[in-house]
């Protein structure tokens, strides 16, 4: 991809993220071609429907750049992977997709949209093909940073419901790759800067009691900036046992909790206060110096 083309408005082609089909798809796995999977009995959000991706084999990345009115600073500019939820099933591709590429390129950061791999492949591990999607992708803009005109230290990770728990796993894993390395750009580092997890899902156990094994959290994770409603059915225990632990190992979070809103509103704005969010996030980026002056 060339440095012209980094500067059209609107966002790019998609592409490829693996050189080649993308690692330990189990044997014999097909399915059916990428399609939306949206239907008439879907709920909208907010008064409006919603893109349903489903049968996803060929995980890509669509960057939308950072205006050039809006980029922040005069040097490379701040750069998130955004990962959709959808269950581990389908992704909600414009209302935690899209749509959050465009709120982050009005505050002048690239979102870089991943299309990652559903439905699950591993009935034992549903996050696991997703996680090295994410993983993937962060080494791979950090890799090609100088090219897209990106900090290297400035790359987050956003995720939604599924994707928050991508998105949470991909932070918390940080270098330990869940993947064989498949060419260069895997040297590069896949721990993100930092991590906005957006009623993340499937991160405690059925008995809310506790973290899930896997969500081990290291003294080297990065910050964290969780959003959760008390009436979500998607347990709000995965924000408050995930910031106790945070706060345990002294790795800086914030936690806001607000006593309704329930699940899978994105960034479309309703009556809930929790969909005042975004700018509690833009607080948040600021003070990590994500968004300089």
């Amino acid at each position: 991809m060339s440095l012209p083309a980094l500067a059209q408005a609107g966002p790019l082609p998609p592409i490829n993220l693996w050189p080649g089909p993308a690692p330990d798809e189990p044997p014999g796995f097909q399915l059916e071609p990428e399609t939306d999977k949206t239907t008439a009995k879907d709920k909208p959000v907010a008064g409006k429907p919603l893109i349903r991706l489903g049968n996803v084999t060929t995980p890509q990345l669509t960057i939308y750049p950072a205006p050039a009115e809006k980029r922040n600073g005069s040097g490379p500019g701040a750069s998130v992977i955004v990962c959709p939820g959808g269950g581990h099933s389908i992704l909600a591709y414009d209302l935690e997709g899209s749509e959050v590429c465009e709120w982050l390129n009005g505050l002048g950061i690239t979102g870089i949209l991943l299309k990652y791999r559903v439905p699950r492949r591993d009935p034992d591990k549903p996050w696991k093909h997703a996680v090295q999607d994410a993983q993937r992708a962060i080494a791979l803009t950090r890799a090609r940073a100088s090219e897209w005109k990106l900090d290297p230290d400035r790359i987050g990770v956003i995720g939604f419901s599924a994707g928050g728990q991508t998105a949470a796993l991909a932070a918390l894993f940080g270098d330990q790759k869940t993947y064989a390395p498949v060419d260069a750009s895997d040297q590069a580092s896949s721990r993100p800067d930092f991590a906005m997890l957006i009623y993340p899902a499937y991160l405690a156990n059925k008995e809310e009691t506790a973290l899930n094994p896997e969500v081990s959290v290291p003294q080297n994770a990065p910050p964290i900036f969780l959003i959760h409603a008390m009436n979500d059915g998607v347990t709000p225990m995965s924000s408050l046992l995930l910031c106790a632990e945070l706060k345990r190992k002294r790795v800086p979070a914030e936690l806001h909790l607000f006593p309704t809103g329930g699940h899978g509103y994105g960034l479309r704005p309703t009556a809930e206060p929790i969909t005042r969010w975004p700018a509690l996030g833009e607080t948040w980026l600021r003070g990590l110096g994500v968004l300089k002056p």
